[in-house]
């Protein structure tokens, strides 16, 4: 937590480097044990417990504590009151500050040794010291002169002030500060993290050039603590953890870096005015600042507030490109189209006819014929047009909100202008959104005004009331519930669009004028095998007899998941009635449910025609490499890399459940303009349910078959 991380690797090292001065080591450590037991018999919260955020402050209490006092009786039993102290200020502060979405970071520990510290001075048992300049004699306690010759060597390594400097600073962040442990804690910080490792770069290095040009060097301000805590931590805290990484974020660390500096000597002056290290005090208020004020925009923009964190700045930035728009889609009422089979759209968004200003964005629907005509001949009377008394269906569930049923239907060429809108049905769907078709048959309603209708619902008949020379359906949604609401822009979830002959899926998306849409119509066996109940539990066997169970689990978040407990994985999905896909997987890239997760990406619940699906996964499912690493770096300003997930949806004419249906997917890494597949994978399905599937990845073949154990 203290480099805003849960990589376990990176926090053994972490752990190992505190070490290197045992007393400091051992005085965070038995800190973070007296912490952890109080959180547990207060009965905090034992996620939380978990993950550190209650008790990091007490991990830096212990550190900074020992750092400076010296060991004795009054030493260990203030120590513990510390650690306890730290924890409930933790607790509190999280608690005042959460409700803002604020992190509390280190204002527990600080205010813990500032009160000590404050409180020490009256006490005889206890003084100040600077025991970190003695981890020679403890290292030589330790290991003798092999263990110090060696932390030695690269003590006197031939470097650069200034590298020497950045190994010193960001050692120092854990109260070390040595060269060795700053090359460990960067080698641990590059492999967690590309995107933080070069944030603490340009932190340091921002905080020396405006030092520079303030005046100079001074080491006052300058020491390798304030380097450390204050202006590599706001780099690392605003450049890419607290905001998505972007080379907007990276341009403010210059503004927000130097703001770090001015409170450090500000607050520096300060504070040791009553004899009190200023500590990581300037990087919370700067970050804290930061963060409220982007909360109180108007304009969301392009600088970006974390909205899902998973404790790295890579998968921040790649979970963020990639689930913008699902995350947006997911906010948005599922419309569909308001009819049966297909219809072309005679007049679009902004048409040339009647859709104008206020009323721009809306829809015009009529049934055409092979000869692309709307009627039969001789087309004379509303009868002989082909939409005409069709049925007309609820886009979305909702509650009537109005009905206007009483105005007769015009004869073909004639206009009723004096009730534009003809007889009328508006839905309410949620606040602020209602959706109105308008041009009804009279006397055609199968509801009344109050009553609740479900998605594809007969509702009424299309007609040749209102302004209408011949019969046609007019759709359009609107935040009012009036008939001559303005209409707002709104997409349709899924359909099928036709346009010369080729027909494309769309999602999310407006019809456009003279394209030929129709809804998706669902596979029922495909429904059902993709509809993975909480509660269910799957075993999955390999073909070498390796076994995996799968749990389904709605978290208090309803949001829904297969966990696999043997290898602590898990993988989020969403299944909304007529397409299934996963938005997220945690967990090893050796589990099988990683491979369903590669192979079922997103797949349309249909068989009406062939379909090709395709979507991008995030770059974080690629295994490391070269390559990555430099997309990593270079990800806040450009994305180089892709990768696809594709799979074919097979045609089958008749929709029985005993049919065997087989989808093939495909993933594709895209690196510039050469593609190359990474995997390839078969699901067979049948008896409504997913009987197995194999993937070829890495030139393995593995199969695996399913089996619903309760």
């Amino acid at each position: 937590m203290l480099f805003f991380s849960k990589n376990r690797f990176f926090s053994i090292l972490i752990l190992f480097v505190s070490f290197f001065s045992p007393t400091i080591g051992y005085a965070g450590l038995l800190s973070v044990v007296f912490s952890v037991i109080t959180g547990y018999l207060l009965g905090f919260d034992k996620f939380q417990l978990k993950t550190g955020l209650y008790s990091y402050s007490a991990l830096l209490f212990g550190l900074g504590f020992a750092n400076n006092f010296e060991i004795g009786l009054a030493f260990y039993l203030l120590l513990i009151i510390g650690a306890i102290l730290s924890t409930l200020l933790s607790v509190a502060i999280a608690a005042k500050l959460y409700t803002k979405n604020i992190p509390g970071l280190s204002l527990a520990f600080i205010f813990t040794t500032w009160v000590l510290i404050l409180a020490s001075k009256q006490f005889a048992g206890i003084g100040l010291t600077q025991s970190h300049i003695y981890w020679v004699n403890e290292t030589y306690a330790i290991g003798g002169n092999p263990l110090l010759n060696f932390i030695q060597k690269f003590e006197n390594l031939e470097l650069l002030p200034i590298v020497a400097g950045f190994f010193k600073s960001l050692s120092a962040i854990i109260f070390q500060a040595n060269i060795l442990a700053g090359i460990i804690l960067s080698i641990g910080l590059f492999i967690e993290s590309r995107i933080s490792f070069f944030l603490i770069i340009l932190g340091y290095v921002i905080a020396i050039i405006f030092s520079q040009s303030m005046g100079g060097f001074n080491y006052g301000v300058l020491s390798y603590y304030n380097m450390g805590t204050n202006f590599m931590l706001v780099s690392l805290a605003l450049g890419g953890f607290y905001l998505i990484p972007s080379s907007r974020s990276v341009l403010w660390l210059f503004i927000t870096v130097p703001i770090t500096y001015l409170f450090v000597f500000g607050l520096g002056t300060f504070t040791n005015s009553f004899g009190l290290p200023v500590f990581s005090m300037p990087f919370c208020i700067t970050v804290i600042l930061f963060l409220y004020c982007l909360q109180l925009r108007k304009n969301i923009g392009k600088l970006v507030i974390t909205p899902l964190q998973f404790y790295n700045p890579e998968i921040n930035l790649y979970r963020f490109i990639n689930s913008n728009e699902r995350i947006h889609q997911l906010s948005q009422i599922q419309f569909g189209l308001p009819f049966m089979g297909e219809w072309m759209v005679s007049q679009g968004y902004e048409g040339s006819f009647t859709h104008k200003g206020d009323w721009s964005k809306a829809i015009d629907f009529v049934v055409l014929d092979n000869e692309m005509k709307t009627f039969r001949n001789p087309g004379s009377n509303i009868e002989h047009f082909y939409c005409y008394n069709k049925p007309v269906i609820a886009p979305a569930d909702g509650i009537i909100e109005e009905i206007i049923d009483f105005i007769d239907d015009n004869n073909i060429g004639e206009n009723n202008v004096n009730q534009n809108w003809g007889n009328t049905i508006i839905i309410k769907h949620s606040s602020y959104l209602y959706s109105k078709l308008s041009h009804l048959k009279k006397q055609s309603f199968k509801f009344q005004k109050g009553d609740f209708v479900r998605k594809g619902d007969i509702i009424a008949h299309c007609g040749n009331s209102g302004r209408s020379p011949e019969p046609h359906l007019h759709f359009q949604i609107q935040s009012t519930p009036y008939v001559g609401s303005k209409t707002i822009s709104y997409p349709l979830a899924h359909f099928y669009c036709r346009a010369d002959s080729n027909v494309e899926l769309k999602h999310f998306s407006v019809p456009k004028e003279g394209t030929f849409v129709s809804n998706v119509q669902v596979n029922s066996q495909l429904q059902q095998a993709f509809k993975f109940e909480t509660g269910l539990i799957y075993e999955i066997k390999s073909n070498t007899n390796e076994v995996e169970v799968w749990e389904v689990i709605t978290d208090q978040y309803n949001n829904t998941y297969f966990y696999c407990e043997a290898k602590n994985a898990s993988a989020y999905f969403i299944n909304d009635g007529t397409v299934f896909y996963f938005t997220n997987y945690i967990g090893p890239k050796n589990s099988f449910l990683f491979y369903f997760y590669l192979s079922a990406y997103k797949v349309v619940l249909t068989t009406e025609m062939e379909t090709i699906v395709e979507d991008q996964f995030p770059i974080s499912t690629l295994r490391q490499n070269l390559i990555i690493y430099i997309q990593d770096i270079l990800a806040p300003f450009f994305i180089f890399i892709k990768l696809t997930f594709k799979i074919i949806i097979p045609k089958i004419e008749v929709n029985l459940s005993e049919e065997k249906i087989i989808l093939n997917s495909q993933q594709i890494h895209q690196l510039g303009l050469s593609k190359k597949s990474i995997s390839t994978s078969e699901i067979i399905i049948q008896n409504k349910s997913i009987q197995s599937f194999t993937i070829n990845i890495q030139n393995k073949n593995i199969q695996l078959s399913c089996k619903v154990k309760s």
